[in-house]
């Protein structure tokens, strides 16, 4: 936290599942160490510690989180630059609302990914989770919340972050009434009305309606903000648009649904990139590419990052254009996700056999067309992504993609970026890349072919405009939009009653 706070300055409390920080037990010591959590939420939201007077709640997830809350008796300490609380649950509740709601239900609802007639079954024990398991859990984030803010009179802005937290607008209001402004996040895309359908009722009437406790949401995409409108008119009969594509009238409240897409933390990633240790990493990944030219992506091992169809569009580059065989490569650095989920180890096997099947045909004595490096390291990504010649990301469904902005900032070669069409970054990078459906196989492998062949001028002119996008609407803008916005919403709210 930067500098004294005063009376009228808002305390900005953001929650989410994962904090900005894990921290380690070092056993020799006994010392707790911190270290900054990967994953793009926690990346996009570290940078404004300095800008506001912010509380982060989140849970504990480790021994060393929970050890960290028990030597500070459960009160909030000061972490660089911000207020750090979190809560303990219960180990059984949060694995139900965890791995069993959160993901995959919700997230792969909102990705579109079950395979519904076989997947999902709503069983007994599904609903265990819902009630012991998310809404439990959901409710203490917001008693935590509810007690972080205590008697303040100051504004105060509640931020939930993403589908882990879709029920804390309903216990915050209902232990606050309207002394907050509640403005949940979500990284992810919302679907349009028919997704929602894998839903009991209830379940989604529970969540819907604890949504329209907030005073605005934000979303990635003005199609994400357009699909949230549409579903609570056709699933919430008090719910009303008159006409509007951005707003919500729901017994007396007025809600409204915002775009705020998301970006990245512009000097921090140039300083990172920049740095000893990352160019030191860059040079290794160079001697071990050599001479080739590099086709990389940069994903968390799930589903909807589509790897698998990326990786058969590779080898069909290869069997279409031989002329690259032998002088192309793809480096792919997966970070391990959810690994508790049978769905995303089943995908990591079909990541593996895949790229086998690519090394086995097409390898010689010199050449491996496919090397896959497992695991957490963000300065290796970076380091990657400063040579890469393309970069492929091709998600199903994608609320954002920072992949994508990070790699068309720091790349040195002129990369040319192959981006899915439903990835929220096309609404603003689409005009310099080569657009692609996910689904087309042979789309990709060509797209591939056309940046590997395109002219140096055109190279140069879409990788300079992709960058200059990506400078010019970094993470602070990004999230000072949306405090401004509230902050207005409260003033008008003042100056309402002061005239009644």
């Amino acid at each position: 936290m930067s500098g004294e706070t005063t009376a009228k300055e808002p305390l900005i409390v953001i929650a989410s599942n994962r904090g900005p920080y894990a921290f380690k037990l070092n056993e020799e010591t006994k010392e707790l160490v911190a270290t900054r959590g990967a994953g793009g939420l926690v990346t996009a939201l570290s940078a404004i510690g300095g800008e506001y007077d912010v509380l982060w709640v989140a849970a504990a997830l480790g021994k060393g989180d929970v050890e960290w809350v028990r030597r500070h008796k459960g009160q909030p300490q000061i972490v660089d630059n911000m207020r750090i609380s979190m809560i303990i649950p219960d180990r059984r509740r949060y694995g139900l609302y965890y791995n069993t709601i959160s993901n995959p239900l919700l997230w792969f609802i909102q990705h579109e990914l079950w395979d519904t007639p076989r997947q999902p079954s709503i069983t007994a024990s599904t609903w265990d989770a819902w009630r012991e398991g998310y809404v439990a859990i959901n409710q203490q984030f917001a008693e935590a919340i509810v007690s972080a803010i205590g008697d303040t009179d100051r504004p105060v802005l509640v931020f939930p972050q993403d589908y882990h937290l879709y029920l804390v607008p309903h216990f915050v209001r209902e232990k606050l009434a309207e002394r907050v402004q509640i403005q949940p996040f979500l990284h992810i895309p919302w679907p349009g009305p028919d997704a929602w359908r894998i839903l009991p009722e209830h379940m989604r009437t529970e969540l819907l309606t604890s949504m329209l406790n907030s005073d605005r949401i934000g979303f990635q995409t003005k199609t994400d903000a357009f699909n949230f409108v549409q579903a609570c008119r056709f699933y919430l009969p008090d719910a009303h648009s008159y006409g509007s594509r951005d707003t919500i009238e729901y017994k007396g409240r007025t809600v409204q649904a915002v775009a705020y897409p998301i970006s990245i933390d512009v000097e921090r990633v140039e300083e990172l990139a920049a740095a000893p240790s990352t160019r030191l990493i860059r040079e290794q990944l160079l001697s071990s590419i050599g001479d080739y030219r590099m086709v990389l992506r940069v994903d968390r091992i799930e589903p909807s990052k589509n790897i698998v169809r990326g990786l058969e569009a590779f080898r069909a580059l290869l069997q279409a254009h031989p002329e690259h065989r032998g002088k192309v490569k793809m480096l792919a650095l997966l970070v391990p996700s959810r690994m508790d989920v049978e769905e995303y180890r089943a995908y990591l096997g079909r990541i593996m056999t895949e790229a086998g099947r690519i090394n086995a045909e097409f390898s010689d004595a010199f050449y491996e067309p496919v090397r896959i490096i497992l695991g957490q390291n963000y300065e290796r990504a970076l380091a990657a992504m400063q040579f890469y010649d393309v970069l492929l990301v091709n998600p199903l469904t994608d609320g954002m993609n920072l992949v994508a902005k990070e790699g068309a900032l720091v790349n040195q070669r002129d990369g040319v970026l192959v981006l899915s069409e439903f990835a929220g970054a096309i609404y603003e990078l689409g005009d310099h890349v080569l657009k692609i459906s996910p689904f087309d196989v042979y789309g990709t492998a060509e797209a591939i072919h056309q940046a590997l062949t395109m002219p140096y001028e055109e190279r140069t002119q879409r990788a300079t405009a992709l960058r200059e996008i990506v400078q010019r609407a970094g993470v602070k803008e990004w999230f000072s939009r949306q405090v401004n916005d509230a902050l207005v919403a409260i003033k008008k709210v003042r100056e309402t009653k002061a005239a009644t």
